[in-house]
């Protein structure tokens, strides 16, 4: 993408005002996005955004500045401009040397999509409209989305790292509505994975459609659901949202370190049941948060944050991570090259525990049974959170029983 010599003399500008780091990162994304709504095909998109940012840090202040002119002159300027933003003074000459950083594969592609025709893609949706369609006449209307992209990252900084990355990801998804006597109901699905056009080798697309139309139906004789204080037992694998909100963003060391997190000075404390294990990885092959490198060029690594309910560790940056004398985690994530890293999570789940799930329903007497989650919030200073359930249970006499 940019050459190793040009990157050399861009970085040696960046920092001859007197700086004390300068970071080059470009990308180029190619992508593709496919909408159908009611049997029509209702858009078809591709594009291509490519461009790099360079950050500038002097002390405690940072200067940024994006392009998307790749060539020397081009970063060149962006450099200058994210260095007269960081520097007040100082000055004088820096060479840059870079060492090329190991070639890490941690999801590997065997079909690119953009290798693959557009009508194939559209394709895939038809068949789920039909599926779905064909699950129950209750089902009135169908919509579905697919989308993918390539993407390229380079890292280079003026610690002499400079490291490559090539990201991989395609989604699909699905929404039916169900009519009944009571209204309307939705159910949906999707399937995402950092893989290729492979995903459709292993999922399914009729089965997703007609378990997104399964969920609208069942949902037409829904109770209306029980208030209070009660049990709630969630289905493996459906709980990555709530654990992704109450608990994975109250550990990034950014809202750490402003004071707006629950977890903060807590490492060494029992936070959570002993039974809990939670893990950040960002080296799960075709996971969607699954990377070789963050965004700051630092290797994705497999953290614990939480290891049977003790504080373990927190998420960091590289800014924040020397500032406080701690090993990068692997978790600088960009929006895209117009936007400076800030500390994100990978991959966060809970370990599993030795309880069989069935064992947890019929301990439960009275309960509410948590087959998927929908959004949430959470108020990471206090802890306490908000979530929807889209497709849930009553639990009764240790059995599931009414939607």
């Amino acid at each position: 993408m940019i050459d190793q010599d040009v990157l050399e003399r861009v970085l040696a500008a960046a920092v001859r005002t007197g700086a004390d780091f300068a970071e080059v990162f470009a990308e180029d994304k190619r992508s593709t996005s496919v909408g159908l709504d009611d049997g029509r095909v209702e858009q078809v998109t591709s594009g291509r955004d490519r461009g790099a940012g360079i950050r500038v840090v002097k002390g405690d202040t940072t200067g940024f500045a994006h392009t998307a002119d790749l060539s020397e002159a081009g970063l060149r300027a962006a450099a200058e401009a994210a260095a007269a933003a960081a520097s007040q003074g100082g000055g004088g000459a820096r060479t840059v040397a870079l060492t090329r950083g190991a070639e890490r594969v941690v999801s590997p592609v065997s079909q690119y999509p953009d290798d693959v025709r557009k009508a194939d893609k559209v394709a895939l949706l038809l068949r789920m409209n039909d599926a779905a369609r064909g699950a129950g006449a209750s089902i009135v209307q169908v919509s579905a989305g697919y989308g993918d992209s390539r993407k390229h990252i380079l890292v280079a900084n003026t610690d002499g790292v400079f490291v490559t990355d090539q990201q991989v990801r395609t989604l699909i998804r699905v929404t039916a509505v169900a009519d009944g006597d009571a209204g309307m109901q939705t159910g949906s699905q999707s399937a995402g994975q950092t893989i290729g056009f492979e995903l459709f080798d292993q999922v399914d697309v009729e089965d997703l459609a007609r378990d997104a139309a399964r969920m609208a139906i069942t949902k037409l004789d829904a109770r209306p659901a029980p208030s209070g204080a009660l049990p709630v037992v969630i289905k493996q694998g459906s709980g990555g949202v709530l654990f992704h909100e109450a608990c994975g963003h109250g550990l990034e060391a950014d809202i750490i370190a402003k004071g707006g997190s629950v977890y903060r000075g807590k490492k060494g404390e029992l936070v959570a049941s002993p039974l809990v294990t939670l893990v950040d990885d960002g080296t799960m092959r075709g996971e969607w948060g699954a990377i070789a490198y963050d965004d700051e060029g630092h290797a994705s690594q497999y953290n614990v944050l939480i290891e049977n309910g003790v504080l373990t560790e927190y998420m960091w940056d590289y800014l924040r991570a020397r500032n406080d004398g701690r090993p990068q985690s692997g978790n600088g994530r960009r929006q895209s090259y117009q936007h400076l890293p800030m500390v994100r999570m990978t991959n966060t789940y809970v370990l599993n525990g030795t309880e069989e799930p069935d064992d947890i329903v019929r301990a439960t007497d009275y309960g509410v049974y948590v087959a998927k989650l929908g959004g949430g919030s959470v108020n990471t200073a206090s802890g306490d959170f908000v979530f929807g359930m889209t497709e849930a249970y009553l639990i009764e006499n240790g059995e599931i029983t009414a939607p």
